[in-house]
């Protein structure tokens, strides 16, 4: 496989404690990202909280991170990113922030070094646009969500 450079820079020596984004295991398509927060960060139920992370990265052209809800965390404690996927462009130098959302009946507690969730390196590509009078016809036309009766 492939490896593409990906810089990461720490934005703040206090939390120098805090492992960089990394894969847990050799066949992991995210790297696990933690939390940066000094005391606990209190998720209330239905609640959404922006947790930051005290990195920014440098992502190469063509190429985005996807910001993706760990699975554990969403089983045990109904805890998801709230846009998922989020996307980090390749152009952004800023602090990865994550947006978490308390899907659950129960608050949540964050701290500090918690994973919180994952980040998929994933290739892009910029469209083309042509605009256009005709679009070629397909078996399923204008059919929208649920068209096909299937579940």
């Amino acid at each position: 496989m492939k490896k593409i450079e990906l810089k990461i820079k720490r934005l703040s020596d206090e939390f120098n404690d805090i492992s960089l984004p990394a894969y847990s295991t050799e066949g992991s398509s995210g790297m696990d990202i933690r939390a940066a927060v000094n005391n606990e960060e209190i998720i209330q139920s239905g609640k959404v909280k922006l947790i930051p992370t005290n990195i920014a990265v440098e992502i190469s052209k063509g190429f985005e991170i996807q910001v993706r809800p760990r699975s554990g965390l969403a089983a045990k404690y109904s805890i998801g990113v709230l846009n998922s996927p989020g996307t980090i462009d390749s152009d952004y130098r800023g602090e990865v922030k994550i947006i978490l959302f308390n899907f659950g009946e129960n608050n949540f507690v964050v701290k500090r070094g918690d994973r919180i969730a994952q980040l998929v390196l994933a290739k892009t590509y910029s469209a083309k646009i042509i605009e256009s009078s005709n679009l070629i016809e397909t078996e399923r036309g204008e059919g929208g969500f649920g068209h096909t009766g299937k579940l």
